[in-house]
């Protein structure tokens, strides 16, 4: 399939010297950029720690909440038993059930989109179905995702809503601690109360760090995912209808926009020790990225990289990450754009884009597309 290019800014280091040194505030971190590199230090938690509370992501999130993420701001043995802890939760989506209800919402949104003369994607669109979505996976009442709505498409600092949402945030995860802890029943913060590790339960810290993770976590990454989709479609029905039919390369495409999105550019690791990275000295407490971006990307690896092969096999992506800490969301990032996939195939016939604000990160090193801030459509019904 020919599919549409994206760019791929960390190319000319990669090849060259597979290291990047970027800027983030006052603080100078190495990217990691080539495939093998990436995973090698990704399986390698004791020479790049993730036991550096608000210091996994870059830029660090220290000003933004009060608790140290868990599990992904944990080390192995520690991180392994907390993951452990909330692994039923974010394993739902693989059951039939649950994708059936993620169908039924997909469907329902489409239906509603189809009837309106646009729609605005990143905030009528794709945030409306990540927060009813993470309803399903926390069993909470649809109705809750009402509130998460107004949080914003950035769950810590969102432009377009007038408080600080990670104060926001933390109040209500507290709130709804407090409630768990009183009532009986199986939603996510009345397990959270009565899970126990080392034998005691967690305290409540250690309740509000999952808790903060769960919601922080993959809100604008399925969103900025979901967007991507739509756009695409807009560009390329034909690819996607093409595939519709064949369960297997739904999924083979879900994983092929994974990859050339990667929603999380890098993440963040902390060297305990002085440590050689691809020539660049490393101090103790400093700080390296391992780069999932330019891991997708890595054409030693994959085969013209920069084109969207919807059909790409085999496609071992590090778009959810690698090693202990791969993405505990990732079930339920693939249960929603399958379905979106295969129902924008079969309900719509075509997309067309109004006007489109994209959403760039920009460092003094490079700049990478991420979605849209805004993408304003109108869906044609098939």
């Amino acid at each position: 399939m020919s599919g549409c290019k994206f760019s791929d800014p960390f190319k000319q280091a990669r090849q060259q010297d597979g290291v990047m040194v970027c800027e983030y505030g006052n603080e100078q971190i190495p990217l990691i950029l080539g495939y093998k590199d990436v995973r090698r230090a990704a399986q390698n938690w004791q020479t790049f720690s993730s036991d550096a509370p608000f210091r996994v992501p870059i830029p660090a999130e220290d000003d933004v909440r009060a608790v140290r993420q868990i599990p992904i701001e944990l080390d192995p043995p520690q991180h392994t038993a907390f993951r452990n802890l909330v692994q039923p939760f974010f394993r739902r989506p693989s059951a039939p059930e649950y994708v059936a209800r993620i169908d039924a919402l997909i469907e329902e949104m489409i239906e509603m989109a189809l009837h309106k003369p646009s729609v605005e994607v990143v905030r009528d669109f794709a945030l409306p179905l990540q927060s009813r979505a993470l309803t399903y996976l926390l069993g909470m009442p649809e109705s809750a995702a009402d509130e998460w709505i107004g949080w914003g498409i950035h769950v810590f600092r969102d432009e377009k809503v007038d408080s600080k949402s990670g104060t926001v945030l933390e109040k209500y995860i507290l709130g709804q601690l407090e409630r768990g802890a009183r009532e009986e029943g199986e939603d996510f913060f009345c397990a959270l109360n009565c899970l126990e590790v080392d034998g005691r339960r967690l305290s409540q810290d250690e309740m509000l760090g999952i808790a903060n993770l769960t919601f922080a976590g993959g809100r604008d990454t399925i969103i900025n995912a979901v967007c991507i989709i739509v756009g695409y479609f807009a560009n390329a029905a034909d690819e996607i209808k093409a595939i519709i039919a064949e369960p297997k390369k739904v999924q083979m495409a879900a994983e092929e926009f994974v990859r050339v999105l990667t929603p999380l550019t890098h993440i963040g690791r902390v060297c305990p020790a002085e440590t050689d990275v691809q020539g660049v000295k490393v101090n103790p407490t400093e700080r390296v990225s391992l780069c999932w971006a330019s891991a997708n990307y890595d054409e030693t690896v994959f085969k013209d990289p920069e084109t969207v092969k919807l059909d790409r096999a085999p496609n071992p992506h590090v778009g959810f990450g690698s090693g202990a800490h791969n993405c505990l969301g990732a079930p339920q990032a693939r249960a929603i754009m399958r379905s979106l996939i295969r129902q924008l195939g079969e309900k719509v016939s075509d997309i067309q884009i109004i006007d489109e604000i994209p959403n760039i990160e920009k460092t003094p090193q490079y700049e990478r597309w991420l979605g849209y801030e805004s993408l304003n459509v109108k869906f044609n019904k098939g």
